[in-house]
Parts: structure tokens; C-alpha cells; sequence
């Protein structure tokens, strides 16, 4: 994720002039600096305050842990840290494009968005090949907690191999008035090494993952909405129906709204490699601002899309923001572990109890009974409030009058 290829790879086939006299033509006036900043600085605070309270709903609640609920943490560390150590980093280089971070950090701007971004959208993939397994294979065995743990660090591990050219071949070079980072790509008589490697990033990173959660959810899909298990109308298995439904829902909006947000900025690269030439006009620094703007807003989505189509994330969401008034009871419910949900149905089948037992004595038909015979002191029954009736304390003797 290079900020603004047209000044940075200044060693590149059809770099503009700018680059190596040191002119910045790239100069924009407050006003527009300051509308772009605001726009850059609203994502930042929207992902990471988002993304945050996303892993603590699963971390802090048992019933959060499961296998698609360990992907979406994988994928909301991704995208908060992309949002927090590049977006604003990559705002103010694209603005004046003057690198004002140093040479470490050059490499770390360089290398760690791709490997975001891998992270991100092969933990969506995971997602996507789980629910297929949940609903179309649905005996075959799914994945534990440990092996979810191990996808995770294979996807984290294939992510650092891609990214780690970006990083080799970062470099900072001062020129007349300004400095700049960019990648120093290795130069080959029979193969353009650079435009190799973007268009595998292209492909793995967005194409490939893509096909795969489309076929997979258009398979859940036909299965959830186009057919019906014959035989089973009960209604665990329409609750069940229900909320399969609602996850695979979720996901793709989610997956949608990833495919959205990122095609613009891959065209723009894609149209770099074959048409330096466009890429030398001035109105192109606003085309980059806002392709990258809509890239990186894909961070900040997310989080809204949860709450907005899941009860538990929403619930988990209003324990966060509306501490001070108690969200409702249904949603409260939500987030609580199973333990908790059987102590409220023991207490609900006593109380039913209870209400059994105080309807079966019938008085009147007792004062008829009694009336009929001498007159006694009435019989002492214990019966507790968590007791049933047969386990009632024996009657104690009659006294009759004389």
C-alpha cells in the first residue's frame, strides 16, 4: 500500500519530472487540508473504538467464544491496527508528500497494510468455509478452539511472507526541500518485478478470497432460503433456521461491503502499472484521497454492521455506550453465559410450581369437608416454597371438641 505511487516510486518507468528536481506540485490550501483531515481523523476514532469494543463482547462473554466469533476478533485486531498506524500517517504523506517518519517507519507504512488487509479478508474466507461446513456438512467434525487458534497464526504467518517485499525494498531518499519514501523495486531485463508482485497481491488479497466466500455463501444460501429439511417443522428448528440466517447474513454484508470499499483502490493501482502517464495530472492526488479514503473507511464498518443486524453485539454495544441507562431486558439477555440462563429457567419452573400448588387446595370444597365433620383443630401442613407437594411435612393429629 503504497501513499501516492505517482511521487513516491521515483525510480519507476514513467515517474513524473517532480520527483527527481525536488518541485512538489502536490500542495493543496487549508481549507481542503482541513476537510480531508477531518474526514481521515473520523475513521481512525470509528475503527478503533469500534473494533475494540468488538473483541471485548467476544473476549469478556462465554458465550461469544465460538469458531466464528475467534475470526471476527482476528479481524477487527487487523483492522483497528491498520486504522491506527497508517491511516493518518498515509493522509499526511498524500497531502504534501514530504515523509516526515524516517526510514523505519517507511518500511513499517509499506509493509504492514498488505498484511492487514491478507488478515483481514482470509478471516472473512475462514468465516465463509465454516458456515459452509456448519450448514451444508453439518456432521462432519468443526474446527476447536486450539485449531481455530493455529488458522489464525497460518493466516498471520502467509500474510508477513507476502508483505515482506514491501518491506525489503522500502527506502527513504531526501530530495531538494523534502523527503520521500518509497519501494526501490528491483529492476530485471525479462521480467517487471513490480508489476508481478501487484498483480499477485491483487489476486490474492482480493480476487481469489472473494470467488471463494461468493461460492460458498451462494451454496449456504440456496440451502437456507431456497430449500427446507423435510420432516422438521418443530420449533427448535425454525429458531435454528432463524439465526443461521441471520449470521450468514451478516457476513455477507460485511463481505459486500469489503468488496466495495477496495475495488476503486485496486483499480487505481492496476491502472498505475499500464498508465503512468495519467498519473502525472494534479487533479490526481484528490482521485488518490479518495479512493484511499474509501479503502481504509472499510475498517470503520464492521463494528456498525454488528450491532445494526446482531442482538448479542448490539447488546454488548449498549453496556458500553449506555452505562448510565440499563439496556432492555431482551437484549440483556443476550450476553449471558448458559449457567446464568439455567438458574432463570429453575427459578421460572418453581415459581410455576409454586402457582400449581397454591391452586390445587380448593378452600371451599376444604370448608364444606370440615363442616360436615366434629369439630377439630385443623391439620398443620409445611409446605416451603421450594418444595414440592410431596414433600410436604406430615399432618399432625387431630384434637377433637367434646
Amino acid at each position: 500500500m503504497e501513499p501516492l505511487l505517482n511521487a513516491t516510486d521515483c525510480n519507476s518507468t514513467g515517474a513524473p519530472g517532480n520527483c527527481s528536481d525536488g518541485f512538489n506540485q502536490f500542495i493543496q490550501p487549508p481549507w481542503q487540508v482541513s476537510l480531508w483531515a477531518v474526514a481521515y481523523c473520523s475513521i481512525v476514532v470509528v475503527s478503533v473504538v469500534g473494533n475494540i469494543v468488538v473483541i471485548w463482547i467476544i473476549l469478556a462473554h462465554r458465550l461469544m467464544r465460538t469458531v466464528t466469533n475467534y475470526f471476527l476478533v482476528n479481524l477487527a485486531f487487523a483492522e483497528a491496527t491498520m486504522s491506527a498506524f497508517n491511516t493518518v500517517i498515509n493522509f499526511a504523506y498524500a497531502v504534501h508528500n514530504d515523509w516526515y517518519f524516517g526510514p523505519v517507519y517507511c518500511r513499517f507504512h509499506n509493509f504492514f497494510p498488505i498484511a492487514a488487509i491478507f488478515a483481514s479478508i482470509y478471516s472473512m474466507t475462514a468465516i465463509a468455509l465454516d458456515r459452509y461446513t456448519a450448514i451444508i456438512h453439518p456432521l462432519q467434525q468443526r474446527l476447536s478452539s486450539t485449531e481455530t487458534r493455529v488458522v489464525i497464526g497460518v493466516i498471520w504467518t502467509l500474510a508477513l511472507l507476502l508483505a515482506f517485499p514491501q518491506y525489503h525494498y522500502s527506502t527513504t531518499e531526501p530530495l531538494p526541500g523534502r523527503t520521500v519514501c518509497f519501494i526501490d523495486w528491483p529492476e530485471y531485463a525479462t521480467v517487471d518485478f513490480r508489476k508481478v508482485y501487484y498483480m499477485c497481491v491483487m489476486l490474492l488479497i482480493y480476487l481469489l478470497p472473494l470467488c471463494i466466500m461468493g461460492w460458498a455463501y451462494m451454496t449456504v444460501g440456496v440451502t437456507l432460503w431456497a430449500s427446507e429439511i423435510p420432516g422438521d417443522s418443530s420449533d427448535h428448528y425454525t429458531e435454528q433456521l432463524i439465526a443461521k440466517r441471520k449470521v450468514v447474513k451478516m457476513m455477507i454484508v460485511v463481505v459486500c461491503t469489503f468488496a466495495i470499499c477496495w475495488l476503486p483502490y485496486h483499480i487505481y493501482f492496476l491502472l498505475h502499472q499500464f498508465f503512468p502517464e495519467l498519473f502525472e495530472q494534479r487533479f490526481i492526488q484528490q482521485v488518490y484521497l479518495a479512493v484511499m479514503w474509501l479503502a481504509m473507511s472499510s475498517t470503520m464498518y464492521n463494528p456498525i454492521i454488528y450491532c445494526c443486524l446482531n442482538g448479542r453485539f448490539r447488546a454488548g454495544f449498549r453496556q458500553v455506550f449506555f452505562c448510565c441507562s440499563p439496556p432492555a431486558a431482551k437484549d440483556e439477555l443476550e450476553l449471558k453465559s448458559p449457567r446464568f440462563l439455567q438458574a432463570q429457567m429453575s427459578i421460572s419452573r418453581v415459581s410455576r410450581m409454586e402457582t400449581v400448588v397454591s391452586i390445587t387446595v380448593d378452600p371451599a370444597a376444604s370448608h364444606q369437608k370440615l363442616s360436615d365433620q366434629p369439630s377439630c383443630t385443623p391439620p398443620q401442613v409445611d409446605v416451603t416454597s421450594n418444595s414440592s407437594v410431596s414433600e410436604a411435612t406430615p399432618p399432625s393429629p387431630q384434637v377433637c371438641s367434646q
